[in-house]
């Protein structure tokens, strides 16, 4: 299959395509980035990294290739004068829902094929990476895996989480100057609590690289732009207690599309309220609207909130021939917003229109990234006009853009006053539903309403199989967690150790990079 982009590479290799006016937008545009860059700082974290006791064959690996952990935290390396954007495919041949599921590895497929074809593998600004497997630590980090990480985790998972990581390694010792990891299976549905596949995620790929680079590089302050169809409901949960982690999501409207979520309402934890921004998108949104969407309200709050990173949850199923969607995106508004947005890293998400899409959507992030010309990527049966936003609808998304910049506005208000309604601890409810396995999990989340750091969480969940009933109870202490939520976070695990109403009993200890993991059944505690 050729994609038509038959002057693509006398473009690239000339520069042409741009003219005088578009080239000094782009001299503006560059500029901007630079300050950008500038403005982001990174800090140090004082604790160690530990090699996991339950993951001795990863580890192996890791030392076999020469990329097994170093002691103590690494200080992120200037990337000022790094020039070239790395790339990592991983298509995981070897994993699908189903032979005919639109997730499988076609997905990715056409959009290697096409760009080795092209020849944009062997641009001088372009860097290819090879994959590893994350370790099982990296998924303890974030998720408590039921019953275990190696049943939720399979070898294609770990390879797509371990691929952010070493993108992540890449940027932070500044060998590229942004990264995309175009790998699959996707994880941003993926929540804390793992009983099974929901929306074709097991694991949170973003949501490990994150704790990965706060760990390993002492990042703190970080913004992820979710840009998928379908609502990052995975990543909003697992960050949305964390006031130093800001998301941001737009989408097509959750009563319109799985997984129902992702309202203007949602607004964060207690103590982090205003860091989850969502905007939810009439369905038939084009360029037009995603983009106002974009330079209105994104670029103003990432500009305030100064991330030390910004990733992107790039899911491309926002596209107009999407099977599992509605909406009216194009390859040529992909590119422009991943050029204006300009983030560190991006990772795939979605995206089912494995022929008419995701290779010309794919091409066009990669130039865009790489800051080549993709003027000449469009799909064959698209024309400029062919969709227009609809009066309704860009008044419906300018009191959208209005709302959010008002609560972000306020969020320190907020905040303030929503601490003020509670105790000791905040405790909410929750019924989750794995649409591809069958579960229904119902939740109940408490937070410790410290007044000296963020606070642990404790969760307990109760998973309804078709076949039986699963129960566990789970423990987790943030990186940044004072002693005594540590304390008494670690207490609350031991206590539960003989509760007889558990069948299994988590701790994640972020502060300490201990994870535990304990078997009501079998009386064995497996530690990472």
């Amino acid at each position: 299959m050729k994609l038509g982009f038959g002057k693509l590479r006398d473009v690239l290799k000339t520069g042409l395509g741009k003219d005088t006016e578009a080239g000094e937008k782009e001299q503006v545009e560059e500029k901007n980035k630079a300050e950008k860059e500038d403005i982001r700082t990174t800090g140090n974290e004082e604790n160690k990294p530990e090699i996991s006791e339950g993951n001795e064959e990863n580890t192996m690996e890791l030392k076999m290739t020469g990329l097994e952990q170093k002691d103590g935290p690494l200080s992120p390396a200037d990337r000022i004068g790094a020039k070239k954007t790395g790339l990592i495919f991983f298509p995981a041949f070897d994993w699908a829902i189903s032979p005919t599921h639109p997730e499988r590895e076609e997905r990715l497929l056409y959009t290697r094929d096409q760009i080795f074809e092209e020849g944009l593998m062997d641009l001088p600004e372009i860097s290819e990476y090879k994959p590893r497997l994350a370790e099982y630590k990296d998924i303890a980090r974030v998720h408590f895996c039921v019953p275990d990480i190696e049943t939720q985790a399979t070898p294609p998972h770990l390879i797509a989480a371990g691929s952010c990581l070493v993108l992540g390694d890449a940027l932070m010792k500044a060998e590229v100057k942004n990264a995309f990891a175009l790998v699959r299976p996707p994880g941003h549905h993926a929540m804390t609590v793992a009983h099974g596949n929901r929306g074709f995620c097991n694991i949170n790929n973003e949501a490990i690289l994150v704790e990965y680079l706060r760990r390993t590089y002492g990042i703190r302050r970080l913004a992820i732009i979710d840009t998928d169809v379908h609502h990052g409901d995975g990543t909003q949960e697992i960050f949305y207690n964390d006031p130093d982690v800001l998301f941001i999501s737009f989408h097509q409207d959750g009563r319109t599309l799985y997984p129902g979520s992702g309202f203007i309402s949602e607004l964060g934890g207690p103590k982090a309220l205003g860091r989850t921004i969502n905007i939810p998108l009439p369905p038939g949104t084009p360029d037009e609207g995603i983009l106002y969407v974009l330079d209105s309200l994104v670029l103003p709050i990432l500009e305030d909130f100064k991330p030390e990173l910004v990733l992107n949850s790039a899911g491309q199923d926002n596209h107009y021939t999407d099977p599992l969607a509605n909406m009216r995106f194009s390859a040529q508004g992909y590119a422009k917003l991943n050029e204006k947005l300009a983030p560190d890293m991006a990772v795939l998400e979605g995206g089912y229109a494995i022929q008419s899409a995701l290779p010309y959507v794919n091409t066009g992030i990669i130039l865009a990234m790489a800051g080549l010309d993709y003027s000449c990527v469009r799909e064959p049966d698209f024309k400029p006009g062919m969709f227009v936003q609809a009066a309704r609808d860009r008044k419906t998304l300018e009191e959208v853009v209005a709302a959010q910049l008002e609560n972000w506005k306020n969020r320190d208000r907020l905040v303030e006053a929503e601490v003020a309604k509670h105790g000791d601890f905040y405790t909410r409810r929750k019924q989750i539903f794995y649409d591809t396995d069958m579960i229904q999990e119902f939740q109940e989340e408490t937070i410790r309403m410290c007044p000296n750091c963020q606070g642990y969480k404790t969760i307990d969940s109760r998973a309804n199989r078709s076949i039986n009933d699963t129960r566990i109870f789970a423990v987790s202490v943030p990186i940044y967690a004072c002693d005594n939520c540590q304390a008494e976070a670690r207490e609350e695990y031991r206590k539960r150790l003989n509760h007889p109403g558990y069948e299994y009993i988590y701790l994640q200890d972020k502060k300490q990079d201990e994870y535990k993991a304990y078997n009501q059944r079998t009386k064995k505690e497996i530690v990472y």
